[in-house]
């Protein structure tokens, strides 16, 4: 299976096990809009149904090889279901997919009926509870009635008082809103947040071209963004306590970061419906475009969820930048709003070929949180290579920080963190910290430490580090979930078995051993990482081992033999050798690239930079001394624009000053590659001088201090390279 297939492969499912409702909500999809098929469907999900669901998509888990699926039971309302049945529908799915699969198994309710009967069941099976609930009583009010017109509004929040106590809290998941603008946008939340929930959803209220939103009160031709921002303005002043997945959605793009919500974003979709009768069907919004618009024609009695996955409707909801129109393709917020939900495109006239019918306040929703993000102050790691590794060490220690505050109260993380905080306090130990914070696959591992036994071990094998590079005297014990106990920057030592270990660090070195080892376990074997000293007194490391090394485009050497390495280690020094022959001044220059880690690539790989911080380079097992003196000054500069933008706001994100900062430098950088050949290095010239012009054209506010100061700087490398 290609890497691109299994980023496409079903990873939720919405299960109906009850097509009826006890409310009366005048905006819902199911029962509101143009798709009436709950009509026709049972009441309550059948026990066979359930077992071929459960079953089908067990083996789909086993075929795709997924780590992990959510099933999400939905309805209608599915407490409907009563606590009994509840029950044996957990029960079920556990026992046929938690021997193959971590699940993720939730609820979604509109808490009505949620009780400490349901709460124990939930308890029981680990499902986690979201509830919808439109702000205040005279918010949620205006659209979510029961069938006699009465209020929900005191039941729900009742439900969640309930599941805020502590022996529920485990399980509440967040509370889902619905936008009408004519809500006091500050008072919906502030109402939401006043139930510490653990997250908020706001959802656009399902609409298509023809059936647009209501415009709202205030008569300005983006209402919805107009709303929203005000809440995001209202977030910010509380200091983002609660996260809320539009936003980060947002704030996760503009940086570069992958899309959180299949609302806004280019993510493929991975998500099928199965409905009461076991049919399959796409995402449930697309009720609102057409009778029949989420429809397959496929159910789970004849078809599997490869089969499903496979349907063209689901692969139009996985072409990325591809699948939106022409007019969204040309959009500089594109990477950000993704066109919209899939179902608020639609026209009888043009399909799902449209922009979304909130386009206009998608855009000012964007540029509106890019804008108030943006830092316009000059940042220091412009300046030159100094000021930018600080930047990154800062950056380094925050999720650092952030790691240990999602494990604080696990005993092993927090004497692993007295044990940090002891070596950055005394000045001659923080040094040492601070190498092992700089390694430049210490982050991508730190972001895997939010929970579970493996977080927990990837975090401790940081302490451990420190304490060894320092000599502290120290001794830090955990589980360890696997044979293979990496220490960054360090080594790797193979153990007997997994389990509980304890290592031990004194000035004489350190020692590790399974806690529960027995006299006749083999000893834990250790394999350094090699370090390679350089002609003018700097070294780099050969990393061949980190676990988290494989964040290249490319696929990474496993671990190399003695003679493999002894024929690296030579070729890197040769390339060296011819680097500073070719380049005598090139480490004064801003953009040279420092590196500190060097990871070998399979054979035929090239040079590479990965997605790491900076200082780390990727190199075939066969590269040539003289592809590596070119390749290095080209990914100097994209390396430093990768961490220039981790640390610092060069543009108002997502605009398209941005793109044309990195147009100039790639060319630049292209123009270094071709210094032997005058008309391929004169095209990239062109290149970036056309580039730095329309820059130049720009709005003087669509770059901050620090784009300014980067864009002076390559006008002046272009100099220098022209002349």
């Amino acid at each position: 299976m290609t890497d691109t297939d299994r980023d496409s492969s079903i990873q939720q499912l919405v299960l109906k096990i009850h097509s009826r409702c006890n409310l009366a909500c005048d905006h819902c999809y199911v029962y509101e809009h143009e798709d009436q098929s709950w009509q026709a469907r049972p009441v309550l999900i059948a026990e066979e149904t359930l077992d071929k669901v459960a079953h089908r998509l067990a083996a789909y888990t086993v075929d795709r090889k997924l780590e992990s699926v959510s099933v999400i039971l939905h309805g209608g309302e599915p407490l409907l279901v009563g606590p009994t049945r509840l029950r044996n529908i957990c029960a079920q799915l556990r026992s046929v997919l938690d021997p193959l699969t971590t699940l993720d198994l939730r609820i979604h309710t509109n808490g009505v009926r949620l009780n400490r009967a349901h709460l124990e069941i939930l308890k029981e099976f680990d499902v986690k509870v979201g509830i919808s609930l439109d702000g205040d009583r005279a918010a949620n009010d205006r659209h979510r009635l029961d069938h006699r017109g009465r209020s929900s509004y005191d039941r729900v929040v009742q439900a969640v008082e309930l599941l805020r106590t502590e022996e529920y809290r485990h399980l509440y998941l967040g509370l889902l809103c619905t936008v009408d603008v004519a809500n006091d946008p500050v008072v919906v939340h502030d109402a939401l947040t006043a139930l510490d929930p653990p997250r908020i959803d706001y959802l656009l209220p399902h609409s298509t071209w023809d059936n647009p939103p209501p415009s709202g009160p205030s008569g300005s031709p983006t209402p919805y963004a107009d709303w929203l921002l005000k809440i995001f303005d209202r977030w910010l002043e509380q200091g983002r306590t609660v996260p809320v997945r539009t936003f980060d959605s947002v704030l996760s793009t503009l940086r570069g970061g992958p899309s959180l919500t299949e609302a806004m974003g280019l993510a493929p979709s991975d998500l099928a419906v199965v409905e009461t009768d076991g049919t399959f069907e796409q995402a449930d919004s697309l009720k609102t475009a057409y009778d029949g618009a989420p429809a397959t024609g496929y159910d789970v009695f004849r078809h599997t969820f490869e089969e499903f996955a496979r349907h063209p409707g689901v692969r139009a909801r996985q072409l990325g930048i591809e699948g939106v129109s022409e007019t969204c393709r040309g959009c500089p917020v594109v990477q950000s709003c993704g066109g919209g939900l899939y179902a608020h495109r639609y026209s009888t006239e043009r399909g799902f070929d449209n922009p979304s019918v909130f386009c206009a306040d998608l855009r000012a929703f964007v540029d509106g949180v890019a804008e108030r993000i943006t830092e316009r102050e000059l940042s220091p790691a412009v300046r030159g290579g100094a000021e930018l590794r600080l930047a990154q060490l800062r950056l380094g220690r925050e999720v650092l920080a952030r790691a240990h505050d999602r494990l604080a109260g696990d005993p092993d993380a927090d004497e692993a963190w007295r044990a940090l905080v002891r070596l950055d306090t005394d000045d001659a130990t923080a040094p040492h910290l601070n190498s092992v914070l700089a390694h430049p696959y210490l982050r991508p591992s730190l972001h895997g430490s939010w929970d579970g036994r493996a977080g927990l071990a990837r975090f401790m094998t940081v302490a451990a580090a420190a304490a060894v590079h320092a000599e502290a005297g120290v001794t830090l014990a955990w589980h360890q979930p696997d044979r293979e106990l990496h220490l960054p920057t360090l080594g790797t030592v193979r153990l007997a078995r997994p389990g509980r270990v304890e290592l031990t660090v004194t000035r004489d070195g350190f020692r590790i051993h399974g806690a529960d080892a027995t006299p006749d376990e083999p000893p834990a074997e250790w394999r350094p990482l090699e370090t390679l000293p350089l002609a003018d007194g700097t070294s780099f490391l050969i990393d061949d081992a980190d676990p988290h090394r494989d964040c290249y485009p490319v696929p990474v050497a496993p671990p190399l033999g003695s003679s493999d390495l002894r024929v690296f280690r030579k070729r890197l020094r040769a390339a060296y050798e011819l680097l500073d022959e070719r380049e005598p001044g090139r480490r004064d220059r801003v953009d040279a690239l420092v590196v500190t880690t060097v990871t070998p690539l399979m054979a035929g790989m090239g040079v590479r930079l990965g997605d790491h911080g900076i200082g780390a380079l990727g190199v075939a097992v066969d590269f040539e001394p003289e592809e590596f003196v070119r390749e290095l000054s080209r990914a100097g500069r994209r390396a430093r624009l990768t961490a220039l933008r981790q640390v610092a706001d060069l543009s108002v994100p997502g605009n398209r000053a941005g793109r044309l900062l990195e147009e100039a430098s790639e060319q630049l950088g292209t123009a270094s590659y071709w210094r032997q050949e005058p008309g391929l290095r004169a095209e990239a010239l062109a290149g970036a001088d056309r580039a730095l012009r329309t820059l130049a054209a720009l709005p003087e506010r669509d770059l901050t201090e620090s784009g300014a100061a980067f864009a002076a700087q390559l006008r002046t490398e272009w100099q220098r390279l022209h002349d």
